[in-house]
Order: C-alpha cells, then structure tokens, then sequence
C-alpha cells in the first residue's frame, strides 16, 4: 500500500478515535431548551420569517417565546472577516440599496436597515452579528448554523468562547466538517447532507457526524433506526412541497428528531392533538392567530383552524353606509393604511384597504374581510366567539343563521344587548363580561347565559365552581401579564371551561404538561401501569 493511500485509511480513523473519547459524533449531548423535552423537536427555517425579517433578533425572539427548541440560521463572512446572519450573498436596504456581505465591513453592516422592506414596524432593524445571536439564545434556544460562507477554525473558536458547544450543530461539507472537529477536539457537533447513495449509518459515524439532515421523502424507520442504534440524530427537512401534515405525521412517526420547517407552530398543534385527544380546556384565538397573519383576517383564521383551536375571536364593526367588517378599533388608523374612524367611511374606501401592510410585506395586497366573507369562510369549520363591536343583534342572528352557525356562536356584549338576541335567537349563546363574582347571580337569573367571560384576576376554584353551580361557563382572555405556561395550568386546575389567548403554543405547552402530569398520576395510581 502507498504512503498516501495508507493515510487516507488512517486520518478519518484517527478523526473517529479522537470524537469517540471526546463525546463528538455519535451520541452527542445537545441542550434541551424546552423541559420536559418533547418527543421531537422542531427547527424553525431563519428564525420566524413569515411574521419577521428573516435571520434577525425579532425572527429569533419569536421562536423563544414561542417556546421553539431550534431556529436555523445562515452565516457568511464580511469583509473583514466576521461572521454574520444572512442567507444571501447580498441584502437590500430599505432605500432599495444593494450590500454584498463580502464587501462590507461588520461595522458597515450593523448599519443596513433590513426592517423595513418587510414592514414599517421592523424599520431600522439591523443585521445580526453572530456573536449576537449567541448572547441572544444561550440558554434559550439551539442553532442549526448553516454555514455558507464561514471560516471553519473561526467559527468553532465562536462557539467555544461563547460556551455555546451544547446549543449549536454547524452543517457543512464533509471537508470543512473535519476542520470544525479537529479545531474543537470533537466539542462542537457537525451536521451534513444524508442520502441513500451515501450508505448506511457508518458513512455518519466514519465522518463523525452528530446527526444528519435527510430530505422528507428519503426518511423511513429503518433509515431512522439506523442512525439512531449508533447515537445519531436525524433532521428531517420537510420544507416547501413537503411542509404539510402527512409528511410530518410520516417523518415523526418515521423517528425524525428534528423537524426544519417553516409552520413550527402546526407542526406542534397537530402533534399534540393526536396524542391528546380530549383537552383539558378549551382555546380561543384572540382576533385570530395574530401572532402568524393579521389580525382579523382570513389567513389569521386559516391558521387557526389549521392549529385546531375550539374558538375563534374576531370584532365586528359597521361603515358610514351600513356594511359590516371585521375590525376590532373604532378608527382605521391602528392596522391598515387608512385613517379616521371606521363609522365615518364609506364601504367602497374600506374595501380598499390593506389590513395586511403594518403586518408584513407578504400581507400588503390583502384587505379587511366582510361578515360575509369571514362567515363563508369559517363555516361548520370552527366556533365563533363573536364580539359584537358595533351590529345591531337582528343583523347579527340573521347572518349566523343564514350560515348555519347559530349552535356554533358565542357572542359577547352586555347584558341588555345579549337579552335581545336570545330573544330574537335563542340559540345563539351569551357571553357578558364579569369584573365581580357578586354580579353573577342576578346575571344568572336575569339572562342564564351559556358562559361569562371572567376578568382572570377574579378567578379561583371556588369562583369557577359557583359558576359552574349555576349553571354557566367560565372563560377568560389569558392577555398581557397572565400568558404564562404557570398560570394556564392554575386555571385548568381551577377547572376553567376556556382560555383565550395572543399565544396558542403556550397553552398548548401548558395542555402538553397536563397531560403528561394525568399520565404519570395514572400509572403511580393503584391499578397503573407502574405498579408492582
């Protein structure tokens, strides 16, 4: 055997040796940012680019306070040679100007306004240096650093300095993958491209891999065993064609341990109602799911189909000439691009407006729905917690009639505007407010309404129990201070019928805990599986 054959058999063993007694490779130990870990984990493609600029601070707050494990990321050189989130070689300002990463300095980066052009409330948002996004996530969320155009050495020194080892898995070409393991003595875990031409799992674990990205169609249970029985993880990529329900429902029940994708948010809806099939309480989405389209919208009710919400909450007001739209202000001014107060507009102004704009440049074209669109729309589909805003109740009950949800609607109003729709309606249920717990009897008696929707701050077991004894729900809008994991839990303890809410994959979490509390009481409970 010649001298270069010989040590080309020898470096990737000494590579392998070298991982295996340092812990890189197979079974690498990955930090968990959501406790107790779920079963999968999700890798949310540059951060929440469809509510944000892609690859910067607001994309990655988002998936932390989405309680997201992954985002991924891009990384490039600047011209000076420092790391830097982009996904393409080159950004365009908000005045349209053209910067090629390569050609700039870090400093004259940080100064690119990449805001704007997504929407006016992102204006002056900046490029973020990678040494940034470190401080922004440790301890909070893990990186999938896709690494376009990095220097290997470098970056690895990045990550060791920045104690961010455990929270990171750099994806390269199996060369520069080598120099990554090499210059951390196995620390920092490296990630490539798996296909079936590839071979089996020891191609992964000759290159020292600690997992491997595998496209959704490639992926079967014996691929995932595979690599798993060797400490390997598998990243799904199901994005694009392949960022739909029955190609996640394939890939998890396939053994994907991480998912890249886009719509993180159903990915984690339509897992959870599958293995949780009878919830605890109900949700409402709160103006749709505004976190992930415009408020008020069709899209942001789409979403919170898609996410298999119980209720839906939208606000109707009325134009100068009598026709109806979903709006939840008085006056145009807060979320389209138009002005002055709604009552005093004509329908043809309304009806050419973007509702979608401040949200998002992808939303510009998109306009305030109509009562009648938003009801063909969500027909037989969901609930609708209907807050009458300004509608006369005749109007109201003939709509909901027409489209056949009457048994289907909640509406909220006062007390005197709810008696006259059960008048006309009787079916079509009510929803007053309650501020005090000394209101409900004479409201009880007075209206029976189906349920109130209860200021949280006045909710305790005892307070949901007299509701319950008289006959009526309790809901209440879980907004502001009290959008907590913790305090969803006291209140599904306290047995509240249902909670609305800005963030749905919080109280789904919450729904997640419960559930995995009710399973372990079962099994510790005599008769439980667990007993011996």
């Amino acid at each position: 055997m010649n001298p270069i054959t010989l040590r080309r058999r020898i470096v990737p063993t000494a590579i392998l040796l070298s991982s295996l007694l340092s812990g890189q490779g197979a079974g690498f130990s990955f930090f968990e940012p959501v406790q107790p870990p779920r079963s999968f984990q999700v890798m949310v493609h540059r951060g929440q680019s469809r509510q944000s600029p892609e690859n910067t601070r607001p994309a990655l707050q988002r998936c932390i306070e989405d309680g997201l494990e992954w985002a991924e990321v891009d990384v490039r050189l600047t011209k000076d040679g420092q790391h830097i989130l982009s996904h393409d070689a080159s950004v365009t300002d908000g005045a349209g100007k053209v910067w090629k990463i390569n050609e700039h300095t870090l400093a004259e980066l940080c100064q690119v306004d990449v805001g704007s052009r997504f929407a006016a409330k992102f204006a002056g948002e900046r490029l973020l240096p990678l040494k940034d996004c470190f401080a922004l996530c440790k301890g909070k969320l893990n990186l999938y650093l896709d690494c376009k155009a990095v220097n290997p050495e470098q970056l690895t020194r990045e990550i060791l300095d920045e104690g961010m080892e455990r929270q990171a898995v750099v994806y390269l070409n199996l060369a520069e993958s080598r120099k990554v393991q090499q210059a951390s003595a196995g620390k920092v875990a490296t990630m490539t491209k798996w296909r079936p031409g590839f071979g089996g799992a020891e191609w992964a674990v000759t290159n020292c891999l600690a997992a491997v990205e595998i496209d959704a169609p490639d992926l079967t249970p014996a691929i995932a065993a595979s690599f798993h029985r060797v400490g390997i993880k598998v990243q799904a990529k199901v994005l694009d064609e392949w960022d739909k329900p029955e190609v996640w429902e394939r890939v998890i029940a396939a053994g994907a341990d991480w998912l890249q994708t886009d719509l993180p948010e159903e990915i984690v809806a339509q897992a959870l109602w599958r293995r949780v099939p009878k919830r605890p309480v109900q949700i409402s989405l709160h103006r749709g799911a505004l976190r992930y389209a415009p408020e008020n919208t069709l899209p942001a009710f789409a979403k919170a189909i898609r996410l298999g919400v119980d209720f839906v909450e939208f606000d109707v007001r009325t134009t100068s000439d009598g026709k109806f739209y979903l709006l939840h202000d008085s006056t145009l001014d807060g979320k389209t691009d138009g002005h002055g107060p709604i009552a005093n507009t004509p329908s043809s102004v309304v009806a050419a407006l973007s509702a979608g704009v401040k949200f998002g440049q992808p939303y510009a074209r998109l306009g305030l729905p109509t009562l009648e669109e938003f009801l063909t729309a969500t027909e037989g589909k969901i609930e609708l917690y209907f807050d009458a805003k300004a509608i006369p109740p005749e109007v109201l009950a003939e709509a909901v009639e027409r489209h056949h949800m009457s048994d289907r609607t909640v509406v909220y109003q006062s007390p005197k505007y709810l008696a006259q729709l059960k008048a006309i309606n009787p079916r079509i249920r009510g929803l007053p407010p309650l501020g005090d717990i000394k209101d409900l009897a004479a409201m009880a008696a007075d209206l029976k309404p189906y349920a109130v929707d209860a200021d949280w701050d006045i909710l305790s077991k005892e307070m949901i129990a007299q509701c319950h004894a008289a006959g009526v729900k309790v809901f209440s809008d879980a907004l502001g201070k009290h959008e907590r994991v913790e305090d969803y839990l006291q209140a599904m303890d306290w047995g509240i019928d249902l909670i609305q809410t800005d963030h749905p994959l919080r109280v789904m979490r919450a729904i997640e805990l419960w559930a995995n509390r009710q399973s372990l009481n079962s099994a510790r409970s005599p008769g439980g599986q667990n007993q011996r």
